[in-house]
């Protein structure tokens, strides 16, 4: 029995690699562990394979031709045998105490035949070269240490926190049903990871414990502000994917924890992109800006009117296009700054 599936997608990874799989291998014969080689160019599959050949009970290797981080997600998805599927980027890694912990929750679970379609974890972002960094909790927001449903949360979600990837373990089978497929060759599709599988969740388990560890500070990382800049056109990309992917009325009939969960989500998700957009001006940048809100006004005018006018995008839609560009970027360095990614 492989309780879960770690799916690590690579792509020249032969520097950080190793303390990934290190750190899933502490629950090894509870786990199957996935490494996706994404057309690497350095020696990422030499240290794959060396670790398929130590662990073969444990470890699989898919060698693929490079389609990205979301191409990479689903390699894994398609041949996860786990009952959970759990994405660990190679740069970071799991706490080997918690790890445990967790495992035997599964376990419990599973004799109790109680098994919950998705636990949410606490995580930390890792500013390793500062030896800083920031817990990401649930407490607020979940009851903790039981399953529930989503008409028995706590505290509703505010501003900039969302659950994020890294906090979440979903049922390899919810998964599948919802149909989750991510785009090939764009960044930023863990929004999309994030929110399509929800609609399907019916019991939660909150474990308050850090599981995840995410590593902050590589340069070439999407979240450092200057290509979370130069790449607004894949956030738009994975913004338009997540509007099409329920409609308003969709989201009206959820339940009425989820249903709000979802609203602050998309919010939360279109400020980013505004952000992303209008961080520089250009007539590209201003049409395509329009483009997305023509378009949803078009394709579902509920949608749009909610996210136009009845959420927080509110305070910002009507600024002029500097002014907004600039206040937004500051408020993205002041959260940026809190949870460490600069």
């Amino acid at each position: 029995m492989k309780y879960i599936t770690f799916t690590i997608p690579c792509y020249n990874s032969e520097k950080y690699l190793h303390k990934a799989v290190d750190s899933l291998l502490a629950v090894k014969d509870d786990a199957e562990i996935i490494i996706v080689n994404d057309g690497s160019t350095d020696k990422t599959l030499e240290i794959a394979n060396a670790y398929q050949k130590k662990h073969p009970k444990t470890i699989k290797v898919i060698d693929k031709e490079n389609g990205g981080h979301g191409s990479g997600v689903n390699a894994g998805l398609k041949e996860a045998t786990g009952l959970y599927y759990k994405v660990v980027d190679s740069d970071d890694w799991l706490d080997h105490e918690n790890i445990v912990t967790f495992i035997e929750t599964i376990k419990k679970h599973y004799q109790e035949a109680t098994l919950p379609d998705l636990y949410v974890l606490d995580f930390i972002y890792e500013q390793v070269a500062k030896q800083e960094n920031f817990v990401r909790s649930y407490e607020k927001n979940f009851p903790s240490n039981k399953i529930f449903t989503w008409n028995q949360t706590k505290k509703k979600f505010k501003y900039s926190n969302t659950m994020l990837m890294h906090a979440q373990v979903f049922k390899t089978s919810v998964l599948r049903r919802s149909g989750v497929e991510l785009p090939e060759h764009t960044f930023y599709v863990d929004n999309i990871f994030s929110y399509t599988p929800l609609a399907f969740v019916e019991k939660i388990y909150y474990l308050p414990l850090v599981l995840y560890h995410y590593y902050i500070g590589r340069d070439d990382q999407s979240v450092q502000l200057h290509n979370i800049v130069d790449r607004y056109e894949q956030q738009i990309k994975v913004m338009n994917i997540m509007l099409h992917t329920y409609s308003y009325r969709d989201i009206k009939r959820m339940p009425k924890g989820l249903r709000k969960y979802m609203k602050h989500l998309l919010s939360a998700i279109m400020i980013i992109t505004q952000m992303f957009t209008s961080a520089k001006d250009s007539k590209e940048r201003r049409k395509d800006l329009k483009k997305l809100w023509r378009d949803l006004r078009k394709k579902d005018q509920a949608l749009y009117w909610f996210l136009r006018y009845r959420s927080m995008n509110t305070l910002v839609n009507f600024l002029p296009w500097k002014l907004r560009g600039y206040l937004m970027l500051k408020g993205y360095l002041y959260l940026a700054k809190k949870v460490k990614l600069g």
